[in-house]
Formats: structure tokens, C-alpha cells, sequence
């Protein structure tokens, strides 16, 4: 079965997204700096605190950030209103420093898994299915190539396939059980494999918040395009799962994978 020409153009759209470049990337770029210098300015135990403070992130957002808003699927998103408040919260952590993350990271993680929701929202998912709000926390293991990573699963269906048991798990458990006490053992499994990815692009943008000068200007900037990577990680996935509900997921993998890797 081969997708029509008008679906083909959309999936390329979202390969081009969803693999290049890299978040460190787009951060050099901006900054102007190489982020290893960066990397090198970040405290001691910075690696083992990031695992807590990105699954705690994480738990945080999924517990407030999708169930506000309304089920209409197919209404555009509104990307701009998510920036701007993820630009504020990046810019008090860029005042306060490296010592706000912790304070900062919740914030900015909600307002994005919102972003991410209101993106799925737009490509026809129905946000209060827990397949979809499951889906939603995906994207922040959808981080696209970079040389902190470990260099598995980093490839936009291979870490698909690598959460595949565990998002199946939640969303079955949950639309059983519902959001409960119950269910949190099962989630938190989700968000522990989750954190672990996202944690990278989170060193990647605390490594740029550690350039000398960077500051409270540079902090919202720089906020502006972690948000900014995230939805376009979003948008990717959605427009990918979207063609998936019409062409089912292997003939939308193997479109996928014969498209050109730069777009």
C-alpha cells in the first residue's frame, strides 16, 4: 500500500523535523559558542541530580498540563502563547542561574507538555484519551541526534519502538483506572525512560545557560528555542501518528525510512 503524494510531502515534513539538526546544534548557533564549553562550566554531580529534577519535571507537568484544556480535535494551536510563557520562565532561570533549574524546569515542562498537547490537538488527536496524553510525554524523549546521547535508540522509531511497552502499558492502565494512586507505579516507569532522554536536551540547555554573560535576556532565549525544538519534535510525531491512523504504522515506517534523512 503506498501513501498519496499530498500525505508523502507531510511525512517529509516531519522527518525533516523530527531529524535534524540536534538541539546542541541549534543552541551553537544561537550562542555562538561550542556548548562542550558549556558542558565543562556545570557542577560535579550535575549528571546525577538531573535524572530527580527531570522525572520530577516530568510528573509535575503530566499531572496539570493536559487536563485543562478542551477535546477539539482538529483546532490550530496557538505555539506563540507557549513560548512567550516559556520565554518568562527561562528568563528567571537565566537571572537566578543554574540554581533556579529546579524551579524553572517544572514551569517551563509544563507549559511545554501543554504546547505538545495543543499541537496533537491540532493534527486530530482527541487529548483526553490516555493513548494520546501518553503520546504527548513522548515527544520529550524525541530530543533528534546528538553526541551526548549514548548513540542507541536515537533514531525517531527506534525510540518509539524502545518506549512502545511501557506508553501501551500507561495508556491501557490508565483507561482501565484512571488517573489514581493505583496507576502511578506504571507512569512513573513511563516517565523514569522518558527522563532519561529528555535529561540530555535539558544538560544541552543548562550547558548554555552556564556560558558566562548568557543572563536573564540569554535565559529566555534560549528557553525560546528548547520549547521551540520540542515543538517541532511534536509537530513530527503528530503528523506521523496522524498518517499512521490512516496508512497503519508499517507503511508509514517504511515511507519514512525511504525518504532522504535531510529533508
Amino acid at each position: 500500500m503506498n501513501i498519496s503524494e499530498s500525505h508523502e510531502k507531510e511525512l517529509l515534513v516531519a522527518k525533516s523535523l523530527l531529524e535534524n539538526p540536534g538541539l546542541a546544534a541549534k543552541i551553537t548557533n544561537l550562542i555562538g559558542t561550542p556548548i562542550e564549553k558549556g558542558l565543562d562550566l556545570l557542577p560535579d554531580d550535575w549528571s546525577k541530580n538531573i535524572a530527580k529534577v527531570t522525572e520530577k519535571s516530568l510528573i509535575k507537568a503530566s499531572d496539570a498540563a493536559i487536563f485543562t484544556m478542551k477535546d477539539i480535535p482538529g483546532e490550530e494551536s496557538s505555539n506563540i502563547w507557549h513560548k512567550l510563557g516559556v520565554a518568562v520562565s527561562g528568563g528567571v532561570g537565566g537571572f537566578f542561574g543554574l540554581a533556579a533549574i529546579a524551579v524553572e524546569l517544572p514551569i517551563s515542562t509544563s507549559i511545554m507538555l501543554r504546547s505538545i498537547a495543543d499541537i496533537a490537538r491540532s493534527e486530530g488527536e482527541s487529548i483526553t484519551t490516555p493513548e494520546t496524553q501518553m503520546a504527548c510525554l513522548e515527544v520529550f524523549a524525541l530530543g533528534g541526534p546528538s553526541d551526548l546521547d549514548d548513540g542507541s535508540e536515537s533514531g525517531y522509531f527506534a525510540i518509539r519502538a524502545a518506549l512502545a511497552k511501557s506508553v501501551a502499558e500507561a495508556a491501557e492502565f490508565i483507561l482501565k483506572k484512571g488517573i489514581t494512586d493505583e496507576a502511578a507505579p506504571i507512569l512513573i516507569k513511563l516517565i523514569a525512560k522518558i527522563a532519561e532522554k529528555f535529561g540530555v536536551q535539558v544538560t544541552q540547555k543548562a550547558a548554555a545557560q552556564a556560558v558566562p554573560a548568557i543572563g536573564a535576556a540569554g535565559g529566555a532565549i534560549i528557553n525560546t528555542l528548547f520549547i521551540d525544538h520540542f515543538q517541532d519534535m511534536a509537530r513530527g510525531h503528530f503528523i506521523v501518528r496522524k498518517l499512521e491512523r490512516v496508512y497503519g504504522y508499517e507503511v508509514v515506517k517504511d515511507a519514512y525510512d525511504a525518504l532522504p534523512k535531510n529533508g
